[in-house]
Protein backbone atom coordinates (compact mmCIF):
# COMPACT_ATOMS: atom_id res chain seq x y z
CA UNK A 1 0.00 0.00 0.00
CA UNK A 2 1.15 3.53 -0.48
CA UNK A 3 -0.16 4.96 3.03
CA UNK A 4 2.64 7.67 3.74
CA UNK A 5 3.84 10.13 1.36
CA UNK A 6 6.08 13.78 0.79
CA UNK A 7 4.49 16.80 -0.79
CA UNK A 8 7.45 19.08 -0.58
CA UNK A 9 6.82 21.17 -4.04
CA UNK A 10 5.74 24.68 -3.46
CA UNK A 11 2.37 25.47 -5.45
CA UNK A 12 3.69 27.51 -8.19
CA UNK A 13 5.97 24.94 -8.79
CA UNK A 14 3.20 22.24 -9.32
CA UNK A 15 1.21 24.65 -11.64
CA UNK A 16 4.20 25.11 -13.92
CA UNK A 17 5.10 21.40 -13.55
CA UNK A 18 1.66 20.43 -14.43
CA UNK A 19 0.61 23.36 -16.84
CA UNK A 20 -2.11 24.24 -14.79
CA UNK A 21 -4.93 26.51 -16.25
CA UNK A 22 -6.93 27.06 -12.92
CA UNK A 23 -5.41 27.33 -9.52
CA UNK A 24 -8.82 26.55 -7.61
CA UNK A 25 -6.94 25.85 -4.13
CA UNK A 26 -8.20 28.14 -1.39
CA UNK A 27 -6.34 31.71 -1.00
CA UNK A 28 -5.95 30.30 2.67
CA UNK A 29 -3.76 27.99 1.94
CA UNK A 30 -0.18 28.73 2.59
CA UNK A 31 1.58 29.32 -1.11
CA UNK A 32 4.57 27.67 0.13
CA UNK A 33 3.18 24.81 2.36
CA UNK A 34 4.84 21.68 2.70
CA UNK A 35 4.47 18.34 4.30
CA UNK A 36 6.95 15.33 4.57
CA UNK A 37 4.41 13.21 6.56
CA UNK A 38 1.55 13.09 4.28
CA UNK A 39 -1.07 10.76 6.50
CA UNK A 40 -4.19 9.93 5.38
CA UNK A 41 -7.37 12.46 5.66
CA UNK A 42 -5.17 14.90 5.43
CA UNK A 43 -5.81 17.51 2.70
CA UNK A 44 -3.44 16.80 -0.49
CA UNK A 45 -3.04 18.20 -4.15
CA UNK A 46 -4.34 17.21 -7.05
CA UNK A 47 -4.18 17.52 -10.71
CA UNK A 48 -8.13 17.55 -12.71
CA UNK A 49 -9.93 18.23 -15.32
CA UNK A 50 -12.77 19.69 -15.01
CA UNK A 51 -15.08 22.04 -16.26
CA UNK A 52 -12.50 21.94 -19.60
CA UNK A 53 -9.85 22.89 -17.70
CA UNK A 54 -6.70 21.22 -15.86
CA UNK A 55 -6.98 22.78 -12.28
CA UNK A 56 -5.18 22.10 -9.26
CA UNK A 57 -7.48 21.24 -6.01
CA UNK A 58 -7.35 20.55 -2.58
CA UNK A 59 -8.83 16.98 -2.02
CA UNK A 60 -9.24 14.88 1.68
CA UNK A 61 -7.26 11.42 0.81
CA UNK A 62 -9.50 8.56 1.45
CA UNK A 63 -12.21 8.15 -0.91
CA UNK A 64 -15.61 8.17 -0.26
CA UNK A 65 -18.20 6.88 -3.00
CA UNK A 66 -20.92 9.52 -4.08
CA UNK A 67 -23.25 6.39 -2.84
CA UNK A 68 -22.18 6.46 0.46
CA UNK A 69 -24.42 7.27 3.43
CA UNK A 70 -21.62 8.74 5.53
CA UNK A 71 -18.19 10.15 4.98
CA UNK A 72 -16.29 7.85 7.57
CA UNK A 73 -15.35 5.06 5.63
CA UNK A 74 -13.02 7.60 3.53
CA UNK A 75 -10.39 6.75 5.95
CA UNK A 76 -10.35 3.19 4.81
CA UNK A 77 -10.58 3.56 0.93
CA UNK A 78 -6.58 5.51 0.79
CA UNK A 79 -5.76 3.31 -2.10
CA UNK A 80 -6.86 0.92 -4.87
CA UNK A 81 -6.12 -1.97 -6.22
CA UNK A 82 -4.90 -1.55 -10.44
CA UNK A 83 -6.29 -5.22 -10.76
CA UNK A 84 -9.97 -4.69 -9.77
CA UNK A 85 -9.72 -0.93 -9.71
CA UNK A 86 -11.73 -0.95 -13.08
CA UNK A 87 -14.73 -2.90 -11.46
CA UNK A 88 -14.89 -2.68 -7.77
CA UNK A 89 -18.35 -0.77 -6.92
CA UNK A 90 -16.01 1.59 -4.63
CA UNK A 91 -13.89 2.91 -7.44
CA UNK A 92 -15.45 2.16 -11.42
CA UNK A 93 -17.03 5.02 -11.68
CA UNK A 94 -14.13 7.22 -10.29
CA UNK A 95 -12.06 5.24 -12.97
CA UNK A 96 -14.25 5.73 -15.56
CA UNK A 97 -14.52 9.26 -15.56
CA UNK A 98 -12.96 11.26 -11.78
CA UNK A 99 -9.18 10.54 -12.65
CA UNK A 100 -6.50 12.64 -11.42
CA UNK A 101 -2.59 12.65 -10.69
CA UNK A 102 -1.62 13.50 -6.81
CA UNK A 103 2.16 15.06 -6.87
CA UNK A 104 4.86 13.31 -4.49
CA UNK A 105 8.45 13.68 -4.11
CA UNK A 106 8.17 10.34 -2.74
CA UNK A 107 6.93 7.75 -0.51
CA UNK A 108 7.44 5.77 2.58
CA UNK A 109 7.20 2.12 3.62
CA UNK A 110 8.05 -0.06 5.89
CA UNK A 111 9.81 -2.85 5.91
CA UNK A 112 8.95 -5.85 8.39
CA UNK A 113 11.92 -6.93 10.77
CA UNK A 114 12.87 -10.08 12.38
CA UNK A 115 10.74 -11.88 15.03
CA UNK A 116 9.60 -8.28 16.82
CA UNK A 117 12.40 -6.28 15.54
CA UNK A 118 10.61 -2.91 14.80
CA UNK A 119 9.56 -2.18 11.62
CA UNK A 120 11.96 -0.14 9.48
CA UNK A 121 10.90 2.91 7.53
CA UNK A 122 12.30 3.50 3.99
CA UNK A 123 12.13 6.62 1.98
CA UNK A 124 11.62 6.27 -1.80
CA UNK A 125 11.92 8.40 -4.78
CA UNK A 126 12.98 9.06 -8.14
CA UNK A 127 16.72 8.57 -8.67
CA UNK A 128 17.06 12.02 -10.34
CA UNK A 129 14.82 13.58 -7.64
CA UNK A 130 11.91 14.55 -9.96
CA UNK A 131 8.65 14.46 -9.51
CA UNK A 132 6.04 10.99 -8.99
CA UNK A 133 2.87 11.75 -10.13
CA UNK A 134 0.80 8.89 -8.43
CA UNK A 135 -2.37 7.69 -10.80
CA UNK A 136 -5.11 9.21 -8.61
CA UNK A 137 -9.70 8.80 -8.28
CA UNK A 138 -11.49 11.58 -7.42
CA UNK A 139 -15.04 11.75 -5.75
CA UNK A 140 -17.59 14.48 -4.56
CA UNK A 141 -20.34 13.30 -2.17
CA UNK A 142 -22.92 14.88 -1.62
CA UNK A 143 -23.58 16.03 2.62
CA UNK A 144 -27.50 16.33 2.47
CA UNK A 145 -27.41 17.66 5.57
CA UNK A 146 -26.42 21.16 4.39
CA UNK A 147 -27.89 23.29 1.82
CA UNK A 148 -26.32 22.96 -1.81
CA UNK A 149 -24.76 26.56 -1.61
CA UNK A 150 -23.16 25.42 1.69
CA UNK A 151 -19.61 26.17 1.90
CA UNK A 152 -18.84 22.45 2.87
CA UNK A 153 -22.25 20.80 1.24
CA UNK A 154 -19.48 18.90 -1.01
CA UNK A 155 -16.73 16.73 0.01
CA UNK A 156 -13.71 15.98 -2.43
CA UNK A 157 -11.92 12.99 -1.69
CA UNK A 158 -9.55 11.12 -3.34
CA UNK A 159 -7.15 7.65 -3.53
CA UNK A 160 -3.96 6.29 -4.78
CA UNK A 161 -4.16 3.89 -7.30
CA UNK A 162 -1.31 0.71 -6.24
CA UNK A 163 -0.15 -2.57 -7.91
CA UNK A 164 2.87 -5.68 -6.95
CA UNK A 165 5.84 -4.23 -6.27
CA UNK A 166 8.63 -6.29 -7.68
CA UNK A 167 12.30 -7.15 -7.40
CA UNK A 168 14.55 -5.43 -4.31
CA UNK A 169 11.16 -2.91 -4.00
CA UNK A 170 9.12 -6.01 -3.01
CA UNK A 171 11.39 -6.95 -0.21
CA UNK A 172 10.51 -3.71 1.58
CA UNK A 173 6.44 -3.72 1.22
CA UNK A 174 5.31 -5.74 -1.25
CA UNK A 175 3.01 -3.53 -2.69
CA UNK A 176 4.15 0.08 -4.79
CA UNK A 177 2.15 3.00 -6.15
CA UNK A 178 1.29 3.43 -9.68
CA UNK A 179 2.18 6.57 -11.96
CA UNK A 180 1.51 8.35 -15.44
CA UNK A 181 4.29 9.43 -17.29
CA UNK A 182 4.24 13.12 -18.69
CA UNK A 183 3.11 11.88 -22.06
CA UNK A 184 0.61 10.16 -20.71
CA UNK A 185 -1.49 13.01 -18.39
CA UNK A 186 -3.45 14.24 -20.70
CA UNK A 187 -5.17 11.22 -21.59
CA UNK A 188 -5.19 10.20 -18.12
CA UNK A 189 -7.14 13.23 -17.24
CA UNK A 190 -9.43 13.60 -19.51
CA UNK A 191 -13.35 12.74 -18.51
CA UNK A 192 -14.12 11.74 -22.10
CA UNK A 193 -12.12 8.54 -21.83
CA UNK A 194 -13.70 5.52 -20.99
CA UNK A 195 -11.64 3.11 -22.34
CA UNK A 196 -11.06 0.72 -18.75
CA UNK A 197 -7.90 -1.20 -20.82
CA UNK A 198 -6.68 1.90 -22.12
CA UNK A 199 -6.39 3.28 -18.88
CA UNK A 200 -5.38 0.78 -17.28
CA UNK A 201 -2.40 0.42 -20.15
CA UNK A 202 -0.74 4.18 -19.46
CA UNK A 203 -0.22 3.48 -15.55
CA UNK A 204 2.55 2.56 -14.70
CA UNK A 205 4.34 0.63 -11.83
CA UNK A 206 6.20 3.37 -10.11
CA UNK A 207 9.46 1.55 -10.55
CA UNK A 208 9.19 2.90 -14.29
CA UNK A 209 9.16 5.99 -13.54
CA UNK A 210 11.06 8.57 -15.96
CA UNK A 211 14.64 9.93 -14.95
CA UNK A 212 15.72 6.01 -13.66
CA UNK A 213 13.51 4.85 -11.88
CA UNK A 214 13.57 4.58 -7.79
CA UNK A 215 16.13 4.37 -5.14
CA UNK A 216 15.46 4.30 -1.44
CA UNK A 217 17.27 4.31 2.09
CA UNK A 218 16.28 3.44 5.56
CA UNK A 219 15.14 6.85 7.13
CA UNK A 220 14.30 7.29 10.83
CA UNK A 221 11.72 5.86 13.15
CA UNK A 222 10.63 9.45 13.85
CA UNK A 223 8.55 9.56 10.61
CA UNK A 224 6.24 6.62 12.16
CA UNK A 225 4.20 9.47 14.39
CA UNK A 226 2.15 11.79 12.17
CA UNK A 227 3.05 14.89 14.62
CA UNK A 228 6.52 14.64 13.23
CA UNK A 229 7.35 17.31 10.03
CA UNK A 230 10.26 18.07 8.38
CA UNK A 231 12.55 17.20 6.14
CA UNK A 232 14.65 15.82 8.46
CA UNK A 233 12.34 12.93 8.09
CA UNK A 234 14.21 11.69 4.57
CA UNK A 235 17.74 11.84 6.06
CA UNK A 236 19.18 8.58 5.62
CA UNK A 237 20.18 7.10 8.71
CA UNK A 238 24.03 7.07 9.73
Amino acid sequence: MCGRFVSARKRAELLEEFAVERDAVPAERAPDNTDYNVAPTKQIYAVLHREETRQLRLLKWGLVPSWAKSASGGARLINARSETVAVKPSFRSAFARRRCLIPADGYYEWQAGEGKAPKQPFYIHRTDQGILAFAGLYELWRDESLPTDHEKAWLWTATIITTSAADALGQIHDRTPMVIPPEGWAEWLDPANRDSELMRATMRPATDSPGGGLTWRPVSTTVNSVRNNGPELIEALD
